[in-house]
């Protein structure tokens, strides 16, 4: 058989009408590159025929790969999928909708060529209403200012990926949003370059407003993730410290108070507020003792990630 060098990746949720038009462009661009490929189709559980597309697809051309998910489990579990799958040296993943332009993979590809590891698409001129383009520039910019990766568009499902990555970075929930992040954490070099977007042509958007909240819940899983997986009593313990300091602060105060005479503190409510602070910041210290102790038992070395071996 031969080998593949480069896997196309399209998470599908209710595309029928754009399929067609897709594959005919992907197979335009890919054949430009001169190198062996296959293009995946991962269904996220479409009721609109759009894996009976996929099938017609495959008896026309066996480069073509349909996988049909039970239900819809949502694009990070779909692209996992994907990824799991893809036999190529280098994987491309761009949304079904006709929205990213096939005609700029081998843009990318240079780019990946350069030395990166991942190169994400920028969609610089992004044809959505402005509903959608404010929230995602205050959700890049926050991300970026967080994670220290600074990228113009982590939504951008247009990007090319050097096999390694995709097989050492974890998706789960919407952490797809995030795959820059997590591959600059685990060591990856990781760039961005504008590419084309189109208007849309068929159907609606998958996406509301909803997901800006939850990309910022995302959000604080992968800061986690990234500095404290190894680490957890710097967070745990940063936390208690705050919290004990505030309520040995209130109790100190009320202490003089109670020791100067001037006005009984058994009945306040002060009092209260600075015992409780007292017991969480000791339970926060215990919480991340405990999670220490648990890492150490259970550390991994398959959480290191190895950029090349001799010998």
């Amino acid at each position: 058989m031969t080998k593949i060098e480069v896997s196309v990746i399209l998470p599908v949720l209710d595309e029928v009408e754009s399929l067609g038009v897709l594959h005919r462009e992907l197979t335009e661009a890919l054949e430009r590159l001169g190198r062996s490929y296959e293009i995946i189709f991962v269904d996220d559980g479409s009721r609109d025929g759009s894996f009976q597309r996929v099938e017609k697809l495959r008896l026309e051309d066996p480069r073509v790969r349909g996988i049909q998910l039970r239900r819809n489990f949502g694009k990070a579990s779909a692209l996992a999928v994907g990824f799991r799958e893809a036999q190529g040296d280098v994987v491309v993943t761009l949304d079904a909708d006709l929205q990213d332009d096939p005609a700029e993979i081998p843009k990318l590809l240079a780019r990946l060529e350069d030395g990166f590891d991942l190169v994400s698409g920028w969609k610089e001129d992004r044809q959505d209403p402005r509903s959608k383009t404010w929230p995602s520039r205050l959700f890049n910019w926050v991300t970026g200012f967080l994670t220290g990766v600074r990228l113009r568009d982590f939504n951008s499902g247009f990007k090319i990926y050097r096999r390694e990555v995709v097989q050492e970075i974890r998706l789960y929930g919407e952490l797809h949003r995030f795959i820059p992040a997590l591959a600059a954490w685990r060591g990856f070099q990781v760039t961005e370059i504008p590419v084309h977007h189109r208007a849309r042509r068929y159907g609606r958007s998958k996406f509301g407003s909803a997901r800006l909240w939850r990309g910022f819940l995302d959000l604080l899983t992968v800061l986690f993730l990234t500095r404290y997986t190894r680490r957890p009593l710097h967070l745990f313990g940063g936390l208690g410290l705050i919290a004990w300091t505030v309520g040995f602060t209130v109790n100190a105060y009320l202490t003089g108070i109670w020791l100067s005479g001037a006005q009984p503190i058994g009945h306040r409510p002060l009092l209260a507020f600075g015992v409780l602070c007292m017991l969480v910041g000791a339970q926060f210290f215990a919480v991340g003792l405990l999670s220490e102790l648990v890492l150490s038992y259970q550390t991994r070395t398959d959480d290191v990630s190895i950029r090349q071996r001799l010998g």
